[in-house]
């Protein structure tokens, strides 16, 4: 919201000075704990992602992943551990650049969500099986994608107005497509 005062302008309203939006809170210190954010959990999950995808860092590789995804019920097994390893892999890695920060994190969040639900959720909430840590992530990337990336980031570099000037119904709206899409595979499963 604009709020204008009176000078001897010539249409007689000129906008006012804009107060801090955050008081108290260093610009410097809000972008350096978002980048700080972004690649702890973007990091995260790409390694994740490469684990599934190249089997990587100890992970099983794309072929033991996916008979792992059809052993919980998705159909085509491989194919999905492709879009989850790609979806964790670009995610991530868009997460840690601050690069297309709200569909970055939506892929990230649904991911975590379809993992919470088919994985984790009947082992409880802590770990070692249990959902705490892929919630974390969750609501780590979810926190990101309302937020935006910060200053330290390439968004605000890019020739798009709406990664530019981050505005919260972006996140808002990248978040409900992770969701609704996260439900959809949910539901293919058997």
């Amino acid at each position: 919201m604009t709020t204008f005062t009176r000078q001897s302008a010539p249409t007689g309203l000129v906008p006012a000075p804009h107060p801090q939006a955050h008081p108290g809170v260093s610009p410097t210190g809000l972008g350096i704990g978002l980048l700080l954010l972004r690649l702890a959990i973007g990091l995260t999950m790409a390694a994740h992602g490469t684990q599934k995808l190249f089997g990587w860092f100890d992970g099983a590789g794309l072929e033991a992943t996916g008979a792992g995804y059809t052993a919980m019920g998705y159909p085509g097994g491989e194919t999905m551990a492709l879009v989850a390893g790609l979806s964790e892999t670009l995610g991530g890695l868009g997460l840690a650049l601050g690069l297309f920060t709200p569909l970055a994190a939506a892929a990230v969040v649904g991911t975590m969500i379809n993992a919470i639900v088919a994985v984790h959720w009947e082992n409880g909430f802590f770990l070692p099986a249990g959902y705490e840590y892929t919630m974390v992530l969750c609501l780590g990337a979810a926190a990101l994608a309302l937020t935006g990336p910060g200053r330290l980031a390439l968004d605000p570099l890019l020739p798009v107005p709406a990664l530019r000037a981050h505005r919260v119904l972006y996140g808002a709206a990248a978040l409900g497509l992770a969701v609704a899409t996260a439900t959809v595979v949910l539901l293919l499963r058997d």
